[in-house]
């Protein structure tokens, strides 16, 4: 059959069109098909995601939102989510607890509504880590072997030799990542067990935070009835569940923009290299709004999500929009503005935001892993025009992010960038995106301040 498609004055189409249409895209799809075989060799190792077994219970505690999802993974290389649940947040700031009552409450709501609809009761949770102002270091670690090869225990010895340079008053390691290791000249070794070698080496990772931060994270749990399994970092949760494989691979940069917080994630070789934290989120825009136009907080997050935008329009100087003024005599006003004014309080906000990533990004000292696509993701990156601001101020190229292969959750939820981080926490805790997924490495540290502060509470309160 032709495959040749003739063209069609009308809009609608025939069964035998549609047919040819179809075929031309099959034989267009077969052609490049056979381009590639005859440039590359055929892959006969499989490349489907092997998941954990169990049930995962994971919590993401933001300034704006607490969502609890409680799911698996599935034999299909897809997460399926059990049960959900998320409410409004209080208690907490820029990713910090800073009511222990009102943020308990929150998160009891949440975990709560997750699990009824999971028919499950949750005692540990993965739990993203924002609090404490979040820090990314790299250390260059070695350990003799002597010619013998390599086993577990070198690797714990090697990990644990790197724990303790890194070892810093007042904080606490999160996250201990090797990027790779070196056995003798040979670099990039994926896993280097078995192999001899003289000298095992291996860049690692360290990601650390405020001890006392964690302590009011871990009493404000212990309280709900909760344990920490474990922290993951809030980038690296994000790049796991919005970024393609090939984009982790080659280099590319997820930045996640919440509502207290904007984190930052560079990727590279499937490894995060680098992470940092900047103190502005979409809840500092909802209060310029608020405080320059002398209205509530509701009010100014309808206005922004309703009408805010990053970019200017043509006609924004004649759409008038409603708004609730508070009066100077505890009575509301109502009364008209231009949508250009709502925009013209936005848009410095956020390219100050953009400007402070760029200046992360510029200054991270990981190569051109840097200089990758930058995919942005999170609640404030919703708001609309935010991509070619991005584009123009960022010089690099953008791609808007949403949570990937998630089944089981509403789709208005599973497809929004809001729940980046939350169905990262669930990837994680799945399996995804671990070095040498069957050591638990911190299991082989000595025992650490994070255990003995959930411990102590634990015992106490």
């Amino acid at each position: 059959m032709s495959g040749i498609i003739p063209i069609i004055n009308t809009n609608k189409k025939s069964g035998q069109e549609k047919l040819l249409t179809h075929n031309s895209v099959t034989i267009r799809r077969q052609s490049t098909q056979l381009e590639r075989s005859r440039s590359f060799p055929p892959d006969d190792q499989p490349v489907s995601q092997k998941w954990q077994p169990g049930i995962f219970g994971v919590l993401d505690i933001g300034s704006t939102k607490i969502t609890c999802l409680i799911g698996r993974g599935e034999a299909n290389g897809k997460l399926k989510v059990l049960g959900h649940g998320w409410r409004r947040s209080h208690g907490v700031k820029q990713g910090g607890i800073v009511n222990l009552k009102e943020a308990e409450r929150a998160i009891r709501a949440a975990v709560g509504q997750a699990e009824d609809a999971a028919e499950r009761r949750l005692e540990k949770v993965y739990v993203n880590l924002s609090c404490g102002k979040p820090e990314s270091h790299l250390y260059n670690v070695h350990w003799p072997i002597g010619g013998r090869n390599v086993t577990n225990n070198d690797i714990y010895r090697l990990i644990n030799e790197g724990l303790l340079r890194a070892q810093i008053e007042g904080r606490e390691i999160i996250h201990a990542l090797p990027l790779n290791f070196s056995v003798d000249e040979t670099s990039q070794v994926e896993d280097p067990r078995g192999y001899f070698c003289d000298q095992l080496a291996t860049q690692l990772h360290i990601i650390d935070t405020s001890s006392t931060a964690l302590r009011n994270l871990a009493m404000v749990l212990t309280r709900a009835e909760l344990q920490i399994k474990a922290l993951v970092s809030a980038p690296l949760a994000a790049g796991l569940s919005v970024m393609a494989q090939d984009e982790r691979d080659l280099g590319a940069t997820i930045v996640d923009m919440g509502g207290g917080t904007t984190s930052i994630g560079i990727f590279e070789d499937n490894q995060l290299l680098y992470t940092a934290q900047i103190p502005i989120g979409g809840l500092h825009v909802t209060r310029d709004i608020a405080g320059v136009l002398s209205t509530s907080i509701d009010t100014a997050e309808w206005l922004k999500t309703m009408y805010g935008s990053a970019e200017y329009s043509y006609d924004d100087e004649y759409h008038q929009l409603p708004i609730q003024v508070i009066g100077d005599d505890e009575y509301e006003v109502v009364t008209k503005i231009p949508r250009s004014r709502i925009i013209s309080i936005i848009r410095p906000r956020i390219e100050e935001t953009l400007e402070l990533i760029r200046d992360r990004l510029d200054n991270a000292g990981v190569g051109h892993a840097a200089n990758g696509r930058v995919i942005l993701t999170g609640g404030a990156s919703l708001l609309e025009g935010i991509g070619p601001l991005a584009a123009r101020i960022l010089n690099r190229q953008i791609r808007m992010g949403k949570p990937n292969n998630i089944i089981g959750f509403p789709e208005d939820a599973s497809t929004s960038a809001a729940f980046a981080t939350s169905t990262g926490l669930l990837y994680w805790a799945a399996g995804a995106g671990r070095t040498l997924a069957d050591l638990d490495f911190s299991e082989k540290r000595p025992e650490s301040f994070v255990k003995k502060i959930i411990e102590f509470i634990r015992l106490r309160v």
